[in-house]
């Protein structure tokens, strides 16, 4: 009786990792290339933008002011004393309370307070904490407390 060789099975991994390294490693080379790549993606979004707005300054379309610090609070705070029914609203020129919105974009600038503590200089601070302390202020007048 002949007896037959057994070769067995042949198991060829083809996956892309390199078992060698750890599983952390092959992951943040994964998500550091992803990075990469929509970064590029981001910058040349940016650059669009930048080429659109250009435009529409050049064709004379309305301008608004350079977004800083200062403004995106100010603009917050408008939006919040809408809501507290202090100024109406812009385009219909209607005044209503929305406690839970005016709230909302309270706590928004408070979030951003806590964020940026100690990355603002002393005039942003000082705009900040007044703005905040106003509008704290003001919702607890409307609340009736």
């Amino acid at each position: 009786m002949e007896e037959k060789e057994d070769k067995g099975f042949v198991f060829k991994d083809s996956r892309k990792i390199n078992l060698d390294s750890p599983e952390e490693d092959t992951e943040a080379a994964g998500a550091e290339t992803a990075q990469k790549a929509e970064g590029g993606e981001q910058r040349r979004v940016r650059e669009e933008f930048e080429e659109a707005s250009q435009k529409n300054r050049e064709e004379g379309q309305a301008a608004f002011p350079e977004v800083t610090l200062s403004t995106f609070v100010f603009s917050l705070s408008s939006s919040a004393l809408v809501h507290l029914g202090e100024i109406p609203e812009p385009e219909s020129q209607v005044v209503r309370v929305d406690l839970p919105m005016a709230k909302q974009v309270i706590d928004t600038l408070g979030m951003l307070q806590q964020k940026t503590q100690g990355n603002l200089d002393q005039d942003e601070d000082r705009l900040l904490k007044s703005v905040l302390y106003d509008l704290r202020m003001r919702y607890i007048q409307k609340s009736g407390r």
